[in-house]
């Protein structure tokens, strides 16, 4: 990692707490109740009007304290509750210094999903429409070949996943990002920590050094940290105890019981994402899943049925836990406990978003209760019981069961699919023969079978 300067660094805090901060801080609580539009804050006419556009009536925390800052020239760690909007508060002042100095690959912004890159893109390209900004979303599970034609007419803005961007970097012909000006990671926890470390490292070695870095989080994590920098969280749950075997009757009970209302229920593995909308669908709740094994034109229009409100529940893996701006989620559901106690922060965060109710629920086991009371300590909150009628529960054992069926049955199936389709694949591109040569194979077919693998 590239080491930076304290004196390089800004914290921004959306309000105050209490924190005996240096002069490296900014403190602008003071100034907020004078600041009432991104004008004052010194955002362009140009720019204001595309806020206007986009409803932005007024800036958010976060915004009215980044905004200024970062119009400054100086380099920024912006950590705020999800929702209230980070996006707009490093993407006003870079589309700004676009404005000033035009420049092709002018900007890197670094995300740690598919579907973050993508609502990246579309902000910026909402604010920068009158501007003629243009952008390319680089990620997995796309074909490389359409993303370099993308990356050949050298866009002003780059938002790319740490492995594909490398991809690129060490594969495309004429793609160089050492003229950048401005660096952002947009959950910068994650992207900071092992998930993503050798990727960052090489991207750093490339990149000028002399250039604007801006970290976006909603949590805090060591690395994070050692710059100084204090954050108030704001987080409201609710928690619900129940046995392992009746989970998915709990589940389906608290569906019924407020339903009319959306919902983002949580997994822990694909496979139970999977499993469980089958469940969902069997019992006549339009459930959609969203996982990692999924391509990308399947993840994305599942995203946008549930965004159109054409589903109303969506399963979905901690790949939809980050990011995602879908103001209509009334509820987001735990239905496995998640391992690191910050994910659980960015999970609740989908609901309740830019000033509207939610209510997040938590399915806790008997084994699940260290990692529970890791979730209080770190939100500094005693989290109250769900209430539920046991006899009510009881009543759904039967129907619940035989969805049960149906939905292993068809995931097996799904498993084997995946399973048999990627020794075809292997298989099908090539064979070894005499000699110690291989060869393609022409039209190879392979058929697998249980048992004969």
């Amino acid at each position: 990692m590239e080491d930076r300067s304290p004196e390089q660094n800004t914290g921004v805090r959306p309000e105050e707490s209490g924190s005996d901060d240096d002069e490296g801080q900014v403190n602008t609580g003071e100034s907020e109740e004078a600041v009432k539009t991104f004008k004052d804050l010194g955002v362009t006419e140009v720019l204001c009007e595309a806020c206007d556009q986009l409803g932005w009536k007024s800036p958010t925390k976060i915004q009215v304290e980044a905004i200024p800052v970062a119009l400054q020239g100086r380099d920024v760690i912006g950590l705020a509750e999800t929702g209230s909007g980070k996006t707009g508060a490093f993407a006003l002042p870079i589309l700004q210094s676009l404005l000033a100095s035009p420049q092709r690959l002018h900007t890197l912004v670094l995300t740690p999903t598919r579907e973050l890159a993508f609502q990246i893109s579309e902000q910026f390209e909402a604010l920068g429409s009158s501007i003629g900004v243009k952008c390319a979303v680089i990620v997995g599970g796309i074909d490389m070949m359409s993303q370099s034609l993308v990356l050949a007419k050298k866009p002003h803005i780059v938002i790319a996943t740490p492995g594909r961007l490398i991809d690129h970097m060490e594969n495309t012909k004429g793609f160089s990002l050492r003229a950048l000006k401005f660096l952002v990671m947009d959950e910068a926890d994650r992207i900071l920590n092992m998930d993503f470390e050798t990727e960052v490292d090489k991207i750093l070695k490339v990149i000028p050094r002399d250039r604007r870095t801006f970290l976006f989080s909603a949590t805090m994590t060591k690395k994070l940290r050692c710059c100084r920098v204090s954050f108030v969280l704001f987080s409201l749950s609710a928690r619900f105890k129940r046995p392992v075997a009746l989970q998915d009757c709990y589940l389906v009970s608290i569906l019924n019981e407020l339903a009319g209302n959306s919902f983002m229920i949580f997994c822990s593995t694909c496979n139970n994402a999977q499993r469980v909308a089958l469940m969902l669908r069997n019992l006549g709740i339009t459930a959609i899943p969203l996982h990692g094994q999924m391509s990308q034109n399947k993840r994305l229009g599942a995203l946008n049925k549930f965004k159109s409100k054409s589903r109303s529940v969506l399963l979905a893996t901690d790949v939809a836990s980050r990011g995602l701006d879908i103001p209509h989620v009334d509820c987001v559901i735990n239905y496995d406990i998640p391992t690191h106690s910050k994910d659980y922060i960015h999970r609740v965060g989908r609901t309740a978003r830019a000033g509207r109710s939610g209510k997040s629920i938590t399915f806790v086991t008997q084994y699940d209760v260290e990692l529970f009371q890791r979730i209080e300590s770190l939100i500094g909150k005693k989290l109250p019981a769900f209430p539920t009628q046991e006899e009510e529960v009881m009543m759904l054992v039967e129907r619940v069961s035989e969805a049960q069926r149906f939905a292993r049955l068809v995931s097996l199936h799904w498993t084997i699919r995946i399973f048999c389709g990627f020794f075809t694949q292997q298989h099908q591109k090539y064979v070894r023969i005499q000699h110690g040569k291989t060869h393609r194979m022409r039209n190879g077919n392979v058929t697998l079978q249980c048992g004969c693998v």
